[in-house]
């Protein structure tokens, strides 16, 4: 029962942290949430060190439900959402994330980690080596834009993370504003979090067991944690956009990726 209470207790204060970066950064989460309850679940035994990271994926998805929701609400109030381009952009992650859900419970371990890894330290390399550019690009059409979104929700799925990380700089590369992309990632958040979750929970009914906490591969007592605070903190995250410059925004968010790279390679 402690060690219940503990997880549930570590999960809230990770999504006060977490949440708070959603509304900030239009990112769910799962860059932080996916190493740190990888970490949490296998100190309190409730998974060895070989079955955890899927979990720890899963429920990171399923935690970014809430957490997108709330930060993408207090996007659509301010306007941030282009939806111009946004259905588009989520019917590509839907199709991606979708896939990624299923397919997860057939990839080794060990080969999730390194993508992981690899994803982490590209999108921390291009957010920190990126100059402002005075070239404008034109976003391309809708067929091409719905296909490339969808092996970056494809992605997303498969490391468990709610899709800003690689979306807001695909779309600041087309000189859609910061703001704009940040919006349509939160949005596009909440689509990649709930197929992503339906196809993780459909492909570990048959290994885990209510009883035990679990839904499919996603962990009950974590996801509890991390949503009783982030949907609160994601609304403050989203206030403060509007007080911070757009430079200092990628500046955090480049900082993040990179603490985070660190951290999956050396760990």
């Amino acid at each position: 029962m402690t060690d219940f209470i503990s997880i549930i207790t570590f999960c809230a204060l990770l999504g006060c942290i977490v949440g708070f970066l959603a509304g900030l950064l239009g990112i769910g989460g799962g860059l932080i949430i996916v190493p740190a309850l990888s970490f949490l679940l296998v100190k309190f035994h409730v998974l060895t060190s070989d079955h955890v990271f899927v979990v720890a994926i899963a429920t990171s998805l399923a935690s970014i439900i809430f957490t997108s929701t709330s930060s993408a609400f207090a996007h659509h109030k301010n306007h941030n959402i282009p939806w111009d381009i946004a259905p588009a952009v989520l019917v590509g992650v839907a199709v991606g994330a979708l896939l990624s859900g299923f397919l997860a419970s057939f990839i080794p371990v060990q080969f999730l980690k390194s993508v992981f890894a690899i994803s982490v330290v590209f999108i921390a390399l291009r957010m920190m080596l990126s100059r402002p550019s005075k070239i404008v690009r034109t976003l391309p059409n809708r067929l091409i834009l719905t296909t490339s979104t969808a092996v970056l929700g494809g992605v997303s799925g498969l490391i468990g993370i709610g899709g800003g990380a690689l979306l807001v700089p695909f779309l600041t590369f087309f000189s859609v504003n910061m703001k704009k992309a940040i919006g349509c990632s939160a949005a596009s958040g909440i689509v990649i979090a709930v197929f992503g979750t339906i196809g993780y929970v459909s492909s570990g009914l048959s290994t885990t067991n209510l009883d035990d906490g679990f839904v499919g591969f996603v962990y009950l007592p974590a996801l509890f944690g991390i949503v009783v605070t982030s949907a609160i903190f994601a609304q403050l995250g989203a206030k403060a956009t509007h007080y911070l410059p757009v430079g200092m925004i990628k500046k955090i968010f480049a900082l993040l990726l990179v603490i985070v790279a660190i951290r999956m390679l050396f760990s």
